[in-house]
């Protein structure tokens, strides 16, 4: 069959399952949009090519599946290279298709040439510059392959415009089907090796103090089932990192919750004094171990991953297992039970646990008539929506509260960036997971300065009809920066403050097609929250006036060791 590579392109994505495509058009990939008029694809018309890329993520956390997005070159492929990056480091499988200049024009600095493959080699899973239209199908088949499968990851097609363009005789080409990938090298490794999993065995039998530590890569693998059968049958509790919350239910006995810089006092204790981590799908982040030489101190390590390239990256382990963490985590359990013992009673492990919780709890001022605390707010919003809520955050104060506060009992509803923190994710991303589980009610839970940088994007969703609510938690300042300043610069506040009254968040939201409420006391949150919940066809926005001058407890201070855990000097006046 006779076609164009612009067509070839489009039917690369049906065959792919694709059906929403998050882009922007522009000269370089305008002729791959005359197509998509005919195709099944939905296509979302983003107001920044950085929307469309951290809308792709959120529609892939939201749903498992890949996202996608289409932009232009030159700048619309620059503007792309953040969302790149996150998806990298949080490994987040999303497959880019950025237009490029002719392929007689590149090397020559033409109108909005830009090596973009050459720019975002280290921050991509694999790129791909694309120079013959015969080519398109199979390396879009390869694309999807290799974003999806292993550690996921984000994956970037760079089309030449000569052959998606009509008017270009390179564009004619015959469709033929996609064929197995032949991709050397990558071979990604799913069962781990059984000699192994029984050394793992031995050592989760004979420890007294144990620590399932669970990451992303729990999530990313499916495996929040396999995970709690692990942690039932041995009895062992599980601390979640930030990517890993709902990735094993917040009331579950066994569960400890968030660890590292934010995490409360019991999780990480708990790894500190473990004589055992079982590590799951984890990178060992420096948020997480603080000082690495002080981290778990006592514990051997029982590493599982399926990047080889992170056992022993940071911390070496005892046992070092490389595949899936489902599979790896179904093995473990076979073996255990073939064992044929008891659990190993840890009773008096799991009672000091208990503990710790009951004398370190979470607290906040409760008891004054002072500001309006973020605190409650995001309590009053947990308490009244849905368990299954997807909540994404930006990046600050508000997403680690966000994490503390809110209760992650199913897996995939939180989304979060992790890896790299990036401001104005949030808005961008809970419209690419509404797209994604338009049956899901989707809160972003953002902050004054994150909202600033891509609130443009509540555009997009209004004119689409995707009714996303957003939190802005506005404390008139860039919050976890002036925590720093306050605890660490003497409280030198340098370049902080945004402003109080600028801009007029109500009136811009209203601007932009959005139902928009401003809350100043605690008596408004409930019914402002109440009436958000009851809007289903336009996006929502409510400014929350908190307390400008309210810190996240508990903190490790950066460098120190998770033995220097700072608690909230309210924990006095319990």
């Amino acid at each position: 069959m006779k076609m164009t590579g612009s067509q070839a392109l489009m039917k690369s994505l049906e065959l792919q399952g694709v059906e929403v495509v998050f882009g922007l058009p522009g000269g370089a990939i305008l002729p791959a949009y005359d197509p998509l008029i005919d195709s099944s694809l939905r296509h979302i018309l983003v107001r920044h090519e950085q929307g469309a890329g951290h809308m792709a993520e959120g529609y892939a956390q939201a749903t498992g599946r890949p996202g996608v997005a289409m932009v232009t070159s030159g700048p619309g492929a620059t503007n792309i290279v953040t969302p790149l990056c996150n998806a990298y480091m949080d490994s987040v499988p999303i497959v880019v298709i950025t237009g490029q200049v002719p392929y007689a024009a590149v090397g020559t600095d033409a109108f909005q040439e830009c090596d973009i493959t050459g720019i975002t080699h280290a921050i991509t899973k694999h790129n791909f510059l694309v120079s013959e239209a015969q080519e398109l199908p199979q390396i879009i088949h390869d694309a999807f392959y290799i974003a999806t499968t292993g550690r996921p990851g984000p994956v970037l097609v760079d089309v030449t415009k000569c052959i998606i363009d009509p008017n270009n005789p390179r564009s004619e080409m015959t469709w033929r089907e996609p064929s197995e990938h032949n991709l050397p090298g990558y071979n990604p490794k799913l069962k781990g090796d059984p000699e192994l999993i029984r050394q793992a065995v031995e050592l989760i039998s004979a420890s007294e103090r144990p620590v399932l530590y669970s990451g992303g890569g729990i999530l990313k693998a499916r495996a929040a089932e396999a995970l709690k059968a692990l942690a039932e049958l041995t009895q062992i509790p599980v601390v979640t990192t930030l990517m890993n919350r709902g990735g094993f239910p917040d009331d579950h006995p066994l569960c400890l919750g968030m660890p590292g810089m934010h995490g409360n006092y019991t999780s990480v204790t708990a790894m500190q004094r473990a004589d055992l981590l079982i590590a799951l799908g984890v990178r060992f982040d420096d948020r997480v171990t603080g000082k690495v030489s002080g981290f778990a101190p006592q514990a051997k390590v029982i590493h599982v991953d399926i990047d080889p390239a992170e056992l022993g990256k940071v911390r070496r382990p005892e046992v070092a297992i490389q595949g899936d963490c489902r599979i790896v985590i179904e093995s473990l359990i076979e073996q255990l039970k073939d064992l044929g013992q008891e659990p190993k009673d840890r009773n008096q492990w799991l009672h000091t646990i208990r503990q710790w919780q009951k004398e370190h709890p979470l607290v906040y001022d409760t008891w004054s008539d002072g500001p309006l605390k973020p605190q409650l707010v995001l309590e009053k919003l947990r308490d009244n929506t849905p368990d299954d809520t997807i909540v994404t955050a930006g990046v600050g104060q508000h997403q680690m509260w966000a994490s503390q506060y809110w209760k992650f009992n199913y897996p995939y509803t939180w989304i979060n960036s992790g890896g790299l923190g990036t401001m104005g994710f949030a808005v961008p991303a809970a419209i690419g997971a509404k797209v994604g589980r338009p049956d899901k009610m989707v809160w972003a839970v953002d902050g004054d300065g994150c909202f600033q940088m891509t609130a443009q994007e509540l555009v997009t969703a209004a004119a689409e009809q995707i009714p996303v609510k957003i939190a802005i938690l506005n404390n008139a300042y860039l919050g976890m920066v002036r925590q720093w300043q306050e605890m660490f610069y003497a409280e030198r506040y340098s370049e902080v403050y945004l402003s109080a009254e600028l801009p007029n968040y109500s009136q811009w939201a209203e601007a932009m097609g959005c139902v928009a409420m401003r809350v100043d006391t605690p008596e408004e949150v409930e019914p402002a929250i109440s009436k958000a919940n009851e809007i289903d066809d336009r996006p929502v926005v409510i400014d929350f006036r908190v307390d400008p001058v309210e810190k996240v407890f508990p903190m490790v201070p950066a460098g120190a060791s998770n033995d220097d855990i700072v608690e909230s000097p309210l924990r006095n006046n319990l």
